[in-house]
């Protein structure tokens, strides 16, 4: 899976040299995750069952729920190892696992399966804050502030699996407390002004994420506070800038400050205890032992679903075509090698891949995306590019008849229109909105969407759209661009057309299809 936006030095690929060919991979699958790891199979189906735990609790808190997602959609967990092939893999000493967004392929790397007792393993932490993001953006629209949005995913990261299925949500932040203590203070009044924040900003180190967790964590269970939380994001909703919302929802702000420092250092912070008859693991999960083919592979799938720049393909390649031609029958060493090929550049040949996987498991959703990715980059070529991109749709339109609410057939329907500067018709059209409800935490997807919705002048519902992604503390370049795109619909009067010709053209922007390119 080749990629644009994370890129990593050739040393990273020491990963590779030093794993060797592990015989016990295994494959947990269940409501919402998918999850590799060479790992004993009682730990991993506990794992699972944990997360599944982690996710009914999430949305027995918040009273907001996630449809189940089709298969593809849901987030797929790949266990690398221990802190250096997570160095490796991640580029930074500094990372204990990350998260990928994307529609039909997020993933999420983390170190190891830590299943312990008490406070959670770091390594599990971030798993449980990355899934709170991915969570919180998939069941509300409402764009959260910067230091509720982390406010919150600390909340419920600091979780507690008990062993008779029990859950602990919102203990006091211990992976946070040297950070209160020794990091650059930040005040309450800094959290509520994004724009006082970054000027007050220094260069070191400082206590955002800690006291953003100490103000949502106070808020959620001071009594004296109690409905303050939802007058602020009314005040929100209705337009106040974020600092006079806050004052406008909790009064004087440095009483605020006060409290929450006598808060912290009261060190006695409630806790919901949720007991098994609330939670749910959903269907029972379903593990899957690897065959040997796949297992030889996965730390080169690891890699490429991390994502690769063209040199780095190149050296992969070899590596996997020596595997395939150890198994030239498993289906999913050959999806993978579909999928080396199309990132190395190599069209015909990912395409000849993937017809191999798909005849060996006609179930391999990988092998239809790869061979989609490839002919239509073939098509982008070709004189008669109308037909060439209906022949692209039809790896698509194979895996949409397998799995319907996959988003990338949707979003392909759609780029076969716009990619050879035809207008989409409206069926086109409705898709790729159908898509980005189905994937709201795919950034591209979201921005190409609301961008055919002004052009379409549905502003009130593309506003809707980029609201959260404008609002996304790790937006980057996706969130600015969604800030202009606001700002030109605020300047636009009630019922006057937009154009959005200052803006990066639909062609443009960030690919819609959240994976693959």
């Amino acid at each position: 899976m080749t990629t644009a936006i994370f890129r990593l030095a050739l040393a990273s690929l020491a990963l590779l040299a030093a794993q060797p060919v592990w015989a016990e991979w295994h494959e947990a699958s269940s409501d919402h995750f998918v999850i590799y790891a060479d790992d004993k199979d009682a730990d991993l189906r506990k794992f699972a069952e944990n997360l599944e735990r982690y996710h009914s609790a999430m949305a027995f808190l918040t009273s907001q729920t996630i449809e189940k997602p089709s298969p593809s959609n849901r987030v797929t967990i790949f266990v690398v190892g221990d802190q250096r092939d997570m160095r490796a893999l991640s580029g930074s000493r500094n990372v204990g696992g990350f998260y990928i967004p994307r529609a039909g392929g997020s993933r999420a790397f983390v170190q190891e399966i830590r299943n312990q007792k008490g406070y959670p393993h770091f390594s599990t932490i971030v798993m449980l804050h990355e899934y709170a993001h991915h969570f919180l953006i998939s069941s509300s629209r409402f764009p959260m502030p910067r230091w509720w949005n982390e406010g919150a995913a600390e909340f419920f990261a600091a979780a507690t699996f008990n062993d008779d299925g029990s859950l602990l949500i919102g203990r006091a932040a211990q992976h946070r407390g040297s950070e209160l203590a020794f990091a650059d203070p930040v005040h309450v009044r800094e959290l509520l002004d994004p724009e006082l924040y970054e000027k007050q900003k220094g260069k070191g180190y400082d206590a955002f994420y800690g006291k953003s967790w100490l103000l949502y964590h106070y808020l959620i269970f001071s009594k004296e506070r109690l409905g303050q939380m939802g007058q602020y994001q009314r005040n929100l909703f209705s337009g106040m800038t974020p600092l006079a919302a806050g004052e406008a929802a909790f009064g004087d702000l440095d009483v605020l400050e006060g409290e929450l420092g006598a808060y912290l250092r009261g060190r006695r912070f409630m806790t919901y205890v949720l007991p098994p008859e609330k939670l749910s693991t959903g269907s029972p999960v379903a593990l899957r032992k690897l065959p040997a083919g796949e297992a030889a592979i996965m730390p080169l799938v690891i890699r490429s679903q991390r994502g690769v720049d063209a040199e780095e393909a190149g050296k992969i390649l070899p590596e996997v075509r020596a595997i395939a031609a150890k198994y030239p029958d498993d289906a999913g060493v050959l999806a993978a090698l579909a999928e080396a090929e199309y990132d190395a550049g190599n069209n015909a040949e990912a395409i000849a891949a993937a017809d191999r996987a798909i005849a060996a498991d006609p179930s391999r959703a990988n092998a239809y995306v790869q061979k989609g990715f490839a002919m239509f980059r073939l098509a982008g070529e070709s004189e008669d590019q109308a037909a060439a991109y209906q022949a692209a749709m039809k790896p698509f339109e194979a895996l949409n008849a397998i799995e319907n609410d996959h988003p990338l057939p949707l979003i392909y329907y759609y780029r076969s229109f716009a990619e050879r500067g035809a207008k989409p018709p409206e069926s086109a059209r409705a898709a790729l909105e159908h898509a980005s409800r189905l994937a709201p935490f795919d950034q591209a997807l979201q921005l190409n969407t609301g961008m055919m919705l002004i052009k379409e002048g549905k502003l009130e519902i593309a506003r809707d759209l980029l609201a959260p992604v404008a609002a996304n503390p790790h937006g980057g370049g996706a969130a600015e661009q969604a800030k202009q795109m606001l700002a030109l619909l605020d300047k636009t009067p009630p019922g006057s057309a937009v154009t959005i010709d200052d803006l990066a053209d639909e062609d443009d922007a960030p690919a819609a299809s959240g994976a693959g390119e």
